[in-house]
């Protein structure tokens, strides 16, 4: 399967940035959406933000709109999380995915591949 690795994770206060990566090994994303989603303890994985293949369309959950912007580098087979305004609410572990259709959805059980998180902890 593709393997997919995430990165940029880490604790932070609220008002704080980060910046989340996503990168496949041994294949591009070619034909692929993308997508973030995210788990909190004791929830269930929840929908985050997708892109679709090339890119262009981009969707996110009501709780993120404004603050967070997903984009791909095709060319260098990587997806991004531009993470700003953080709240304690986002505290989670962040998941990367990839769905084998150019057009992505907020339900994780229909995302092919996924990473195995990286923690984002947001402190008030």
């Amino acid at each position: 399967q593709v393997q997919l690795v995430e990165s940029g994770g880490g604790l932070v206060q609220a008002g704080d940035s980060l910046r989340l990566s996503c990168t496949a090994s041994g294949r591009t994303f070619s034909g692929y959406a993308m997508g973030w989603f995210r788990q909190a303890p004791g929830k269930e994985r929840e929908f985050v933000a997708a892109i679709s293949w090339p890119g262009g369309s981009t969707y996110y959950t009501d709780s993120v709109k404004g603050r967070f912007t997903i984009s791909r580098d095709n060319a260098k087979n990587t997806l991004y999380l531009q993470m700003n305004n953080l709240k304690p609410e986002d505290t989670a572990v962040y998941y990367c995915a990839a769905r084998s259709l150019p057009q992505p959805t907020t339900r994780h059980y229909q995302y092919d591949y996924w990473g195995q998180g990286t923690q984002v902890t947001v402190s008030s």
